[in-house]
């Protein structure tokens, strides 16, 4: 890592940068006599800072809890755009690419330029290609500010509690992740290949690598013609049913997230492209996610209880989730949930007045014991992308209002019920073991010898609750033997007063 990565100035912006993020989250004005940036100075500082604070601010953009709605505006306006590499930083750069040029023309301006790399078209074979260029020393750049990242999180984790501390833990750890596999191309080209098959039968678009020319550094791939999802007014002008578009991304969404379970988690208007005839392009495969089945499910019943307003199901789900700790209190959190569900289902507000009351309630959770656990980071900000795109074409657009219409149509297909024939057979021949397991359970249970298997978050629940019995015990019992020892030194009010408050502590668990 170089010495530049550690420049006083620098490390200044990233304190100022983790102090707002901490003073927003506390609902705090000050610490060490320093107030919060103000949200354009905190844009400012974000794109100063480079990539890994771009995108770690494109996740707490996701965290409409922790940051009051103008901060949110800003963290959503942070851009992944920066100036193209210098002349020599580039042929640097094509050199490591590529042992020599195997390209019969190539454009040196490049056509999208990032914090991780920079495209440009080229002429390969006869064919016009996209030639994906990774900046130089950015893998260094990434380990330096990550090493930063975790030594200030330390020296802050004594001021936030348990909750927030594990929630603020569990993004620097999933961002910190992603950050290293969005950087790997080889990864990218994994990821494309795998997501070109599975879903080959969506419609819709996706690049084909050429493998002879990829390698860490690079990525060549055929280039895709089509509009940038976020350029209304040529989109406008083509005549494209965007409608249909957006129903359609949508419903791949759905087929990614709560079918399959495995999804692109980076569905910015940069990466999405329309085609002249309507077709959807996605592109960019540097952050594609898997979630297991449980949590997939878990997502389903949420889908499914929204759709029937059956709140205590919903927050049952978000709990599996992990999203809602599970020693949360169920009927505060019904409460919260209805207050919101009313506000997005309310005809008459326009999306901003939506907007405020949402977080005016949301300003209320604080106190709340929300998590984030590393599956809902991605979930949350695919969520957000999407009802940002359709708010740029439909009035009012909505996530709750307008996308849940949309996956009620779908539940079936999310919840198996096209798969359901099939599973009820398998589960008739199953029947003579299950049946056999039953019997298993009963007699181990009746030896003393079963084992229960508890969901992570339950478990965390259980030794949060046993540490803080030890903890309120050993105090307990300390001061018990406190009068014990004061009343052999013959002190019998504060003996009384020490064993009683003892005493009482074990006796009274509230």
């Amino acid at each position: 890592m170089s010495v530049r990565h550690f420049s006083p100035l620098r490390i200044y912006r990233i304190f100022r940068f983790l102090t707002t993020v901490f003073l927003l989250i506390k609902n705090k004005r000050r610490i060490l006599l320093l107030p919060p940036l103000s949200p354009k100075k905190l844009e400012k500082t974000i794109n100063e800072l480079g990539v890994s604070f771009i995108k770690l601010s494109q996740v707490l953009a996701t965290r409409s809890d922790f940051f009051p709605e103008p901060y949110l505006h800003r963290l959503q306006k942070v851009h992944d755009a920066v100036p193209a590499m210098g002349k020599k930083e580039f042929q640097t750069a094509f050199d490591n690419a590529f042992a020599s040029d195997p390209f019969e023309d190539f454009d040196f301006t490049p056509i999208a330029s990032a914090s991780i790399g920079q495209v440009h078209k080229a002429s390969y074979k006869g064919e016009t290609v996209a030639v994906k260029l990774k900046r130089l020393g950015i893998k260094k750049r990434i380990k330096a500010d990550m090493f930063l990242l975790h030594l200030f999180l330390r020296l802050f984790q004594p001021l936030f509690s348990e909750k927030t501390k594990n929630s603020i833990e569990t993004v620097i750890t999933e961002y910190s992740k992603m950050l290293f596999e969005e950087v790997s191309f080889y990864q990218e080209v994994r990821n494309l290949k795998k997501f070109s098959y599975v879903y080959a039968h969506c419609g819709v678009t996706f690049p084909t690598p050429v493998e002879e020319l990829c390698n860490d550094d690079v990525i060549v791939m055929d280039y895709l013609e089509g509009f940038s999802f976020d350029d209304k007014a040529a989109i406008m002008r083509s005549g494209i049913d965007i409608d249909a578009v957006i129903e359609k991304l949508v419903h791949f969404y759905v087929e990614q997230m709560l079918i399959n379970g495995y999804f692109h988690a980076d569905p910015h208007p940069g990466n999405l492209r329309i085609g002249a005839g309507g077709e959807l392009i996605l592109l960019d495969f540097g952050m594609v996610k898997n979630i297991d089945n449980a949590t997939r499910l878990a997502l389903v019943e949420m889908v499914k209880a929204a759709n029937e307003k059956d709140f205590d199901l919903y927050i049952s789900a978000c709990k599996r989730l992990g999203v809602v700790s599970y020693d949360a209190n169920q009927s505060e959190m019904i409460a919260f949930t209805e207050k919101m569900f009313e506000i997005f289902e309310d005809d008459t507000l326009d999306a901003k007045s939506m907007q405020t009351l949402a977080t005016e309630v949301l300003e209320t959770t604080h106190s709340m014991p929300f998590k984030l656990p590393q599956d809902a980071i991605y979930v949350l900000r695919v969520s957000a992308i999407i009802e940002g795109l359709g708010t740029t074409y439909i009035e009012n657009f909505n996530g709750v209002k307008d996308i849940l219409p949309i996956l009620k149509r779908n539940l079936t297909k999310a919840l198996g019920g096209e798969r359901f024939t099939q599973l009820f057979k398998e589960e008739i021949s199953d029947l003579p073991l299950t049946i056999k397991h039953i019997k298993n359970i009963i007699n181990k249970a009746s030896e003393g010898s079963l084992e229960v298997t508890l969901e992570t978050n339950q478990l965390e629940s259980i030794q949060q609750r046993s540490g803080n019995a030890q903890k309120r015990y050993a105090l307990c019992f300390a001061l018990m033997f406190l009068g014990v020892y004061l009343h052999l030194q013959e002190l019998p009010l504060l003996s009384a007063t020490a064993f009683g408050a003892g005493f009482l502590g074990v006796v009274f668990k509230r």
